[in-house]
């Protein structure tokens, strides 16, 4: 069982000579601090009774203060142990500094971003680390100057963060750590009006487009319920309830290449073991699949081929999958088997060289793979004549467009990999153009 007890850590004097107060908690003899911002005097320390003397001319204020937060951090280990015996004392002490509603919007941002770094999900480690920036960057604008003139500074810091990251390395670690000091804004400080300021922000000084910002506020709406679920706070100010903030995602026009488009790709020669020669097997690979995950083809091993059949787990869902591998598809596994130097290797080149032991060091390789990908696809449509703009997510949409309303929605689920069908039949639905021109040409020409 815990034991959770007021102390004077007479081993952190202060500049002032005095000494911080503080409730410690002490289980499987492991003991954690959490610190009241409140010091005093060494002389005015009762270690027995572990209060306050009356000779401190605060000493009743004092004394109500520690005691209201011993028997808060007493309740809270208890409601943990009951629940959890194997409950340590770093996880009361997280919830008591919770339950305080001290904790700021960004500390709890820098929680979440190092659950999913310490989890391996890198990229949304990345891109949430990215928001909470900008959102550090709306706190900081200055009131006086013109908006060109900000929106270059702001870019200005981004790229030095971006240089620096490139020169030595990303420590994301020491990010999370930045952030985790900043008591910048609270949750009760999140409201309607906060929320407004925010997307206006993003539009005028970032630049942004309404997805980009919707996908910022869902971040914020995730860290809000959280803090409500951790009692951070009672949510009085909650932006986005009733008929303040509505979140809602808005679909975008999704444009895929057509027969002669895809026709020109695989027609186009290019020289053997280059970069491009590469990204254009890739694509193509992608695109035979389905439109399989740029990210799930280049992390494919031999040990994937089959029997002529592609067996891989997708990264998204981590649903298995089994297709039969088209000739297409093996015309381009004949190009790299000379490559080969096992079963377990990587088929494409772009993940050889990475730790196999470093899941950090794989997400790196791989956000460069897909950032090469994105500019040598440029370079393919420009070769080819296509006007499109062609990027990594584009072979899932041309294999959708080509598809049409040919094939029953129910096969297109089972090879998209949806979960739901109507996932699949509202994805299609981009692509089915028939009815809707017919019934154009109907009343433009009767």
């Amino acid at each position: 069982m815990a034991s959770v007890k007021v102390v004077l850590r007479k081993e952190k004097q202060k500049k002032d000579g005095t000494y911080p107060l503080a409730i410690r908690i002490i289980k499987d003899r492991k003991p954690k601090y959490i610190h009241t911002d409140q010091s005093i005097d060494i002389k005015f320390w009762d270690s027995n009774e572990r209060r306050v003397k009356k000779s401190h001319p605060n000493s009743k204020r004092l004394n109500n203060y520690l005691l209201a937060k011993l028997k808060e951090a007493n309740d809270i280990a208890l409601e943990l142990e009951e629940n959890n015996r194997n409950i340590s004392s770093q996880d009361i002490k997280k919830k008591v500094k919770r339950t305080s509603k001290n904790t700021s919007f960004f500390q709890l941002g820098a929680e979440r971003v190092n659950n999913k770094y310490h989890a391996g999900t890198y990229s949304v480690a990345n891109s949430e680390l990215s928001i909470l920036y900008n959102i550090e960057e709306f706190l900081n604008l200055k009131k006086s100057g013109s908006i060109e003139t900000k929106k270059q500074e702001i870019q200005q810091r981004r790229k030095d963060r971006i240089s620096k990251a490139r020169k030595q390395g990303r420590n994301i670690p020491e990010e999370i750590k930045y952030f985790s000091k900043l008591k910048k804004v609270y949750f009760d400080d999140i409201d309607f009006g906060f929320i407004e300021r925010f997307k206006s922000f993003c539009s005028s000084y970032l630049d942004q487009k309404p997805r980009t910002i919707t996908n910022q506020l869902i971040f914020v709406r995730t860290l809000y319920n959280l803090a409500i679920k951790e009692k951070v706070t009672d949510g009085k100010n909650y932006p986005f309830a009733g008929e303040k903030e509505k979140i809602r995602i808005k679909s975008g026009n999704k444009i895929g290449l057509n027969k002669t488009e895809i026709s020109k790709i695989e027609k186009l020669k290019l020289e053997k073991n280059t970069s491009i020669w590469h990204t254009k097997n890739v694509f193509l690979f992608s695109y035979y699949f389905a439109g399989v995950r740029i990210s799930d083809v280049v992390e494919l091993k031999w040990h994937s081929i089959i029997d002529g059949r592609l067996y891989y787990q997708m990264n998204k869902n981590e649903k298995p999958v089994s297709l039969k591998v088209p000739e297409q598809a093996l015309d381009i596994l004949k190009q790299y088997k000379s490559s080969k130097t096992s079963t377990t290797d990587y088929i494409f080149p772009f993940l050889k060289k990475a730790d196999p032991n470093s899941r950090e060091d794989l997400f790196v390789k791989m956000r460069n793979a897909t950032n090469l990908f994105n500019k040598y696809l440029k370079r393919i449509a420009e070769l080819c004549g296509i006007e499109k703009n062609l990027s990594n997510h584009i072979a899932r949409h041309s294999f959708g467009n080509i598809a049409g309303d040919k094939i029953d929605p129910r096969m297109l689920q089972k090879l998209y990999r949806h979960s739901n069908l109507k996932t699949t039949i509202g994805y299609q639905a981009n692509f089915i153009h028939k009815d809707a021109d017919d019934a154009l040409e109907t009343v433009l020409n009767s």
